[in-house]
């Protein structure tokens, strides 16, 4: 009986601790709406913060029980919002999907230097130590401090600047953020046409740095006034409906500097790039 008491005491002890475990987990229990964690299991899951939100548990916390819109997942899309909004007894959002793309076209080749940059691989240390290696003081530093944070694998170094990958990316914001020059912006993803710059200064100074930048000429906008526009001496394309392809192609074909870039291009240097990473995994 001696050797039997301390394991009767213990299993005494182990009913209790058990009772009042049972018993607080009861007393204290969170109550956690069901269809926040429907919400939750919807969302992709990447937890990118894209949507302003902290993760996506913040995100379905916030579209049940603060009237978030459906569409906020930016890497869902639309396929996810159709699905919130149908489980939500919301109306459907119809946005178009946006991607990232790299307002600057300035490879070595065309854009001129101040300096050989030769410290760590971050466009903010570069962009910190005299205003950056590159002229052009709105021009891609080249150093993929966007391509370190970017979770999808969409965007990548080609030829010295960044490349984005519309096909992987997932509008995350991520790049747009960590950039010091504010050079990568949104655009709808069926948008052909971009004035890959974003230089404001007077097209004489341009000219002396790179020779594919706007230099603010205007004679995009007189080909076709409805799509293009000249502000603070850059020149913007409106990706509107109704615009006609042939004056659009016309003002693209009379920019002296190219610097209006045609998305078939862009496709094409994607094809390149894929075509460099396959070579250098091969050797």
């Amino acid at each position: 009986m001696t050797i039997l008491t301390p394991f009767i005491i213990l299993g005494a002890l182990g009913i209790l601790f058990a009772l009042l475990l049972g018993f607080a987990s009861k007393k204290f229990e969170v109550q956690v709406d069901r269809r926040v964690l429907k919400v939750r299991e919807m969302l992709p899951g990447a937890n990118c913060g894209a949507c302003g939100f902290p993760g996506c548990d913040g995100l379905a916390d916030a579209i049940v029980n603060k009237g978030a819109p459906c569409n906020s997942c930016p890497v869902g899309g639309k396929e996810t919002a159709d699905k919130l909004a149908a489980f939500m007894g919301a109306d459907a959002v119809d946005s178009a999907k946006q991607v990232a793309c790299v307002m600057c076209q300035g490879t070595p080749e065309y854009a001129t230097e101040k300096f050989k940059y030769k410290g760590i691989m971050d466009c903010r240390v570069n962009h910190n130590l005299q205003g950056g290696s590159k002229t052009c003081p709105d021009g891609c530093l080249g150093c993929g401090s966007c391509v370190d944070v970017c979770d999808f694998d969409a965007i990548h170094i080609v030829n010295g600047i960044a490349l984005v990958d519309k096909e992987k990316c997932t509008s995350c914001k991520k790049c747009i953020e960590i950039c010091p020059r504010n050079i990568i912006k949104l655009v709808d993803y069926d948008q052909d046409v971009y004035v890959r710059c974003n230089s404001h200064d007077k097209g004489k100074d341009v000219r002396q740095y790179c020779k594919v930048g706007c230099i603010a000429c205007g004679i995009c906008a007189k080909m076709c006034a409805d799509g293009f526009s000249v502000e603070d001496n850059l020149a913007h394309f409106n990706n509107a409906e109704g615009l006609d392809p042939e004056q659009v192609q016309k003002a693209v074909d009379k920019c002296p500097t190219k610097a209006i870039y045609p998305g078939l291009k862009i496709k094409e240097e994607q094809a390149k790039a894929k075509a460099q990473e396959a070579a250098v995994k091969e050797a």
